[in-house]
């Protein structure tokens, strides 16, 4: 029988041993990576689209970005990588706090501000204050971005899918706002791969009004516009102000996760509808979109087309937060 003593003196020396041996966990350091937070399209501070920014995000697994994408909870996050095809500055992921995207707006003017300000402070030349034009890398190939200060704009990409819904998207979607398809002015897929299709209502107050059962459609997604201060049939040119309210859509996606949620402001939703109006000739650009306002955010979208046809998605980015993020 083993006295207490001994049985103690055996406790304590089982527990010395184990403090000495070797951990068989392994136990990894977190890396430091520059971070920030922007807004993007804000026509004054917090009042656009948020997106966080992981710069340094090479040697990251897909694991580790998807997770982050989920605990920064904002619609999406980027991270920003060195390029891998020839003619592009950098590269850049697109997260969700559910899945990966191959494009998305916001995040990629957001993307382009934070890939600069990084050049900036890592002492790299940057280019002069003049404009100048960017090649972003991403999963939907190479977007080109041009920079005029803090104001930035991405070339529209072409349309995957467009022309009018059919009947039965139609009823869906306009079950889905909450509407009669008979107060549906006019509607059109404007699809440039993040999967938009558009409503067009008699004003502005229409898309206001608007209260949404988005379950109604799980898994797409729907915009709808109305013209401000003006009716369909005489609208205005947008020269003096906006020229339209939209509104985004997300419906809750079973598949992958993500709950249904009314997005701020929208690249890739503007640049689609702005394809749309351009060729049915309904605005002479440039011209603003308004977007946010039910969220209580004051987002401006600016849409220009140059002298070789190209068609701008432009907006203001903005630093909210900067610092470091350990992962």
């Amino acid at each position: 029988m083993t006295s207490p003593s001994a049985a103690s003196s055996a406790r304590a020396a089982d527990a010395a041993a184990s403090a000495s041996a070797p951990s068989t966990e392994t136990r990894r350091t977190p890396s430091t990576r520059r971070f920030r937070q922007v807004d993007v399209f804000g026509a004054d501070a917090f009042a656009g689209n948020p997106l966080a920014v992981v710069v340094d995000a090479d040697g990251l697994s897909d694991e580790q970005m998807q997770r982050i994408a989920s605990w920064t909870n904002l619609s999406e996050t980027s991270f920003l990588l060195a390029p891998t095809r020839p003619g592009a500055d950098y590269r850049v992921r697109i997260f969700t706090p559910s899945t990966e995207l191959d494009f998305a707006g916001h995040p990629t003017l957001g993307s382009a501000f934070a890939w600069l300000a990084a050049q900036a402070d890592g002492g790299e030349a940057t280019g002069s204050a003049d404009e100048r034009i960017l090649v972003q890398e991403c999963r939907a190939g190479l977007v080109e971005v041009r920079v005029d200060g803090d104001d930035l704009a991405f070339a529209a990409p072409p349309l995957v899918r467009s022309g009018p819904m059919d009947a039965d998207h139609l009823a869906d979607a306009a079950a889905a706002l909450g509407i009669d398809p008979a107060d549906v002015l006019d509607h059109a897929w404007v699809d440039n791969g993040a999967g938009w299709c558009v409503l067009e209502l008699a004003s502005a107050q229409d898309v206001l009004d608007l209260e949404p059962d988005l379950a109604v459609i799980p898994g797409r997604k729907i915009g709808a516009l109305g013209a401000v201060g003006a009716t369909a049939d005489a609208p205005t040119t947008g020269a003096d102000g906006p020229a339209y309210e939209v509104r985004g859509f997300v419906a809750p996606d079973p598949v992958s996760g993500t709950p249904g949620y009314e997005d701020p402001v929208t690249g890739s939703l503007n640049a689609g509808i702005a394809q749309w109006m351009l060729e049915r000739g309904r605005f002479a650009p440039p011209w603003t979109v308004r977007q946010g306002t039910r969220l209580g955010r004051h987002g401006r979208v600016l849409v220009d087309v140059d002298a070789e046809g190209t068609i701008w998605i432009g907006g203001t980015v903005r630093t909210g937060i900067q610092g470091e993020i350990l992962v």
